[in-house]
């Protein structure tokens, strides 16, 4: 699904036009990352948390030459999934169990 398909939805879900569901969303993701980006985090309950995770500086290695490299010190965004949502996530991709046979088994016939 693309922003265009989600706007679509949300606007058929609420009764919004598309134009305040865009205004709306926009908002929603503006503030998510200005919020991130300020070092806060943003913790919707059932759904998940959005927060900056830091990561430390690494020794790697040039894929094409081989030749060691120091991987620079970063802070990215992070999304961890909340408790619903795996939860909702997991049950959607279970696999389909096969229904058991009704009929019983054929008696075999006794030897005399």
């Amino acid at each position: 699904m693309n922003k265009a398909e989600l706007i679509d939805s949300i606007a058929e879900k609420t009764g919004h036009t598309q134009a305040d569901t865009i205004k709306t969303l926009d908002a929603l993701l503006e503030t998510i990352e200005a919020t991130v980006a300020g070092g806060g985090k943003v913790q919707l309950v059932g759904f998940g948390t959005f927060e900056p995770h830091h990561r430390a500086a690494r020794p790697g290695r040039n894929p094409q030459t081989g030749e060691p490299l120091e991987i620079a010190e970063a802070t990215l965004p992070k999304f961890t999934p909340g408790k619903l949502f795996k939860e909702r996530v997991v049950e959607a991709h279970k696999p389909k169990t096969k229904p058991k046979a009704t009929t019983k088994a054929k008696a075999k016939p006794k030897k005399v």
